[in-house]
């Protein structure tokens, strides 16, 4: 059991150092770009045609993924009126709740976002760079799924605190 454990958290460091410099690379490029973007039109009264709309893609991906990674950490945004009306005995029984009903929320967004990008790659056109639109939208998918699969991990271990009755995350 131990090392199954470790090897868990081997991957689970892996696959967030991967997001993390992902995330600081892609930042970085939309700050670059922005940059030169605004030098050029400032100076020279001319641009990159195909800046503005690639830094709107950078954009929602930098969104999405930073949306995984704050479920990750549960640091995601959320509507918490229900947790100020439930007395604290009965938070770990609603997180868990609250968990799986936004894996499985975020479950059907996954679907319907490779519905979208099937639809795309069969019948969509070309994007930007002459990218294709289904390479430009496979972020909703991806992300939707990552966060679909974090908030199962989430729930699984409020269902493991519940059951070992051990507090679990915000509680002392």
């Amino acid at each position: 059991m131990g090392n199954l454990k470790k090897f868990f958290t081997l991957i689970d460091t892996i696959l967030s150092k991967t997001e993390e410099i992902f995330l600081c690379l892609l930042l970085f490029a939309m700050i670059l770009l922005a940059c030169v973007q605004i030098f050029l039109r400032t100076f020279y009264s001319s641009g990159i045609l195909w800046a503005d709309p690639l830094l709107r893609y950078m954009v929602i991906w930098a969104g999405l993924f930073g949306a995984a990674v704050a479920t990750k950490q549960s640091k995601h945004i959320s509507i918490d009126i229900i947790s100020h009306l439930v007395p604290e005995h009965f938070m770990p029984l609603l997180r868990l709740l609250i968990n799986f009903f936004s894996a499985g929320v975020c479950s059907v967004l996954t679907y319907a976002a490779v519905k979208f990008v099937r639809d795309e790659a069969l019948y969509g056109g070309r994007g930007i760079l002459d990218i294709p639109s289904w390479e430009l939208n496979i972020v909703y998918p991806v992300a939707f799924g990552i966060i679909a699969g974090r908030f199962m991990v989430l729930a699984l271990k409020d269902l493991l605190c519940l059951v070992l009755r051990k507090p679990t995350i915000g509680q002392a």
